[in-house]
């Protein structure tokens, strides 16, 4: 039997956080190491996963299958394509930066009824906030690789536990509010992030069960094959039912417009490697489902809910954009951006097109990277100052420029350009759009006007002009905060400059997608003519 290198790599985050949490109260140093060496073992295993995958191979790889609740047809099945091998190293490339940036975010407070309890060993924030990353990390991905329904949705909707105490217990401290009233706020977001996710799941487990009764079983390769060959029929009006009960659900974690009002609270609330964990890591789960299931298993009536779900990608990308221009508070100001690029990656699925579909996945990536980068240095200037206000900051440049000259990078990687990583991405959406639905792709480059607007505007308000009285003692960006920033932005450059690695990885997943559907791309209208 060959080593299951898919399930040790879900496996080994998911022990790491049970050995995390049972490091002793008093030795913090010990638990952040462990949970970091563990993160950077999880990596090492992912990049033996990019490596033995082959692009030109079948379409599912480093498959696993054992027989798990046999009654119901549930079985342990594992497996990855493309896609799911770009979001396995996104999701382990980050981790370790979340867990470095978070180094002193759950450490106790000094005073109080917290450092008394830490003292008397019955309480281990530290221990628990990084077990928390490490077990969210694990569920995470073995959502990208589960081939089989109900294990995916298992862990689909596991995640949320431990994203609800990230938020809740260790929320940002840094809020304009008083302790007590940012104690409140965390508990709403986090309530909030639960409940709307919960409902989603909810519907998405009455699509489940009636898949199961439809098709006999829980496996996504045989019912797709099924499907194909023609021995499995399925009803107009049930597939499209199915569909919409499994897109709703990834459509709030994605998070797509009107279902996405959870997010500013969350990402507003939460530190900001847990926000980069809720929007880089976790609500990348939305999309790349949309494209395993949606897609796959009901090829006709995801055409049939396109023109729909474009109108609301749409509303997605200029709604966003237009409330970040707006925002008064970094993170939610980032919220809303995400939103916007959400809109994109929804847009490039829906798409049908093999560039629309490319870039989407591309644009997964790419944002994972662009956000984590933004969001870490924006957290590390809101430590320094204790404030998410735009308006409390001013002229930092001057006396902190590595860190004015990263957040500046991270900015123009938010609004795509050119020789950074997103460009590549959004570029092959909006082309991909533009070609089956040009309307679309035309109103949509005004996100991308706007996404110009609210990175500029949020840099020259923050790090330029005089410096301010509140400002003159922020420091510059240290060692450990280097060790974080750097790295991303030097795959956001390279990436920007030769995407072929990561396109060679996707594009035949992407063909397999785009044969699912039983769509081909649209010959271009100066060939049609000619001809």
């Amino acid at each position: 039997m060959s080593f299951p290198l898919l399930t040790a790599t879900a496996v080994l985050p998911a022990v790491g956080a049970i050995a995390t949490a049972a490091v002793p109260a008093k030795q913090r140093t010990a638990a952040k190491w462990l949970a970091l060496l563990v993160s950077v073992g999880t990596l090492v295993l992912a990049a033996i996963v990019a490596v033995r995958f082959d692009p030109d191979g079948g379409r599912y790889q480093l498959t696993e299958s054992h027989a798990w609740i046999a009654d119901f047809g549930v079985r342990y099945e594992l497996g990855v394509d493309g896609i799911g091998v770009a979001l396995v190293a996104l999701t382990a490339l980050l981790i370790p930066f979340v867990i470095l940036a978070g180094w002193h975010d759950a450490d106790p407070q000094e005073t109080g009824a917290e450092s008394r309890s830490v003292a008397a060993g019955r309480w281990r924030p530290t221990q628990g906030f990084f077990a928390l990353i490490l077990l969210v990390e694990a569920m995470v991905i073995i959502s990208f690789e589960a081939t089989d329904v109900f294990l995916f949705y298992i862990f689909f909707e596991a995640m949320l536990i431990p994203m609800y105490f990230l938020i809740g217990g260790f929320g940002d401290r840094a809020g304009p509010h008083g302790e007590k009233e940012a104690a409140t706020q965390r508990s709403y977001a986090a309530v909030k992030f639960l409940l709307y996710n919960l409902v989603g799941g909810l519907i998405m487990l009455a699509a489940v069960i009636g898949l199961y009764v439809v098709a006999g079983n829980f496996s996504l390769q045989e019912i797709a094959e099924a499907r194909a060959n023609g021995s499995l029929d399925m009803a107009t009006n049930t597939e499209r039912w199915l569909f919409l009960g499994f897109f709703f659900a990834f459509a709030v974690k994605a998070p797509l417009w009107p279902l996405h009002t959870w997010l500013p609270n969350a990402m507003g609330e939460a530190t900001a490697p847990v926000a980069v964990l809720i929007t880089a890591v976790v609500d990348k789960v939305g999309t790349f489902a949309m494209l395993r299931f949606c897609l796959q298993l009901f090829p006709e009536a995801s055409k049939w809910a396109t023109p729909v779900i474009l109108v609301l990608a749409l509303i997605s990308i200029i709604y966003g954009a237009l409330l970040a221009v707006g925002q008064r508070d970094i993170k939610r100001l980032v919220a809303y951006a995400s939103i916007s690029h959400f809109g994109f990656i929804i847009m490039g699925i829906f798409a049908m097109t093999s560039q629309g579909q490319s870039g989407a996945t591309l644009y997964m990536v790419n944002h994972g990277i662009s956000t984590a980068a933004l969001m870490l240095v924006a957290g590390f200037l809101i430590s320094r100052r204790g404030s998410r206000l735009i308006a409390d900051y001013g002229g930092v440049q001057k006396v902190a420029p590595v860190l004015a000259g990263t957040f500046l990078i991270g900015g123009l990687a938010t609004l795509s350009l050119p020789g950074l990583a997103p460009f590549v991405s959004e570029f092959l959406v909006l082309v991909g759009t533009f070609s089956r639905y040009p309307v679309i792709g035309i109103i949509a480059t005004v996100g991308i006007v706007l996404a110009a607007l609210y990175t500029l505007v949020l840099y020259q308000r923050t790090m330029t002009g005089p410096v301010k009285p509140s400002t003159e003692s922020i420091a510059d960006l240290r060692a450990r905060e280097l060790a974080v920033v750097v790295p991303l932005i030097a795959v956001l450059i390279f990436l920007g400059v030769y995407p072929k690695p990561l396109t060679e990885l996707v594009n035949p997943a992407v063909e397999h997608t785009m044969s699912d559907v039983q769509k081909k791309d649209p010959k271009p209208e100066v060939e049609a003519a000619h001809k």
